[in-house]
């Protein structure tokens, strides 16, 4: 079950919410449509010189999104995330917490100045947010925690916890070597035909 919220300046529990599997496909969907959109737009800029296709989609999806960076640290209780999310507010991120897998997306909801002169170059940081994280234990996502202050996430998810399971049944076998093959099936096909 995957958990979802909105964050506010105090802890906060996140908030269990069901995520359908055909909504996470299409948002990806529209990120790749729109990165695709983009690194062609830079193919034209260059002239349509081929030979840098990697280079135009990498540079798209850095324009486009911007990968938060995190630290993860494992306690025996649980994990510890902290994730730079710089000049998003609370409501416009989103953190999803499944038991293997973490993902923070979000976008900023301001407006673009207004150029008051010919922009020869630029440079800034994209208005849209997008990581995913594998877990490297299973975790519970219904009491994952959430603290948002000065641009910083602080994440605290425990780990699930442990319910013993039934025991494993271990069987061993023996290499046999192929001559010695007939003594251990030989006396087995009797008994399976009757013979014994």
């Amino acid at each position: 079950m995957a958990s979802a919220m909105r964050l506010a300046v105090a802890i906060k529990p996140i908030e269990p919410q069901s995520v359908s599997l055909s909504k996470v496909l299409d948002a990806a969907d529209a990120c790749a449509e729109s990165i695709a959109r983009r690194a062609f737009q830079i193919f034209q800029e260059r002239g349509h010189a081929h030979g840098s296709d990697l280079d135009d989609w990498l540079r798209a999806e850095n324009e486009l999104f911007h990968t938060a960076h995190l630290a993860v640290a494992e306690t025996d209780e649980g994990l510890a995330v902290s994730a730079e999310v710089p000049g998003f507010r609370a409501e416009e991120l989103d953190i999803n917490v499944e038991p293997r897998r973490l993902r923070i997306t979000g976008t900023l909801r301001t407006a673009p100045p207004k150029p008051i002169r010919k922009i020869i170059y630029g440079d800034r940081c994209s208005n849209r947010i997008f990581r995913t994280l594998g877990l490297p234990v299973e975790v519970d996502p219904k009491k994952a925690t959430a603290v948002l202050k000065d641009g910083i996430l602080e994440l605290t998810i425990p780990k699930a916890a442990f319910s013993p399971k039934k025991p494993v049944q271990v069987t061993t076998f023996s290499i046999v070597q192929a001559e010695d093959h007939r003594l251990w099936t030989d006396p087995f096909v009797e008994f399976l035909e009757g013979r014994l």
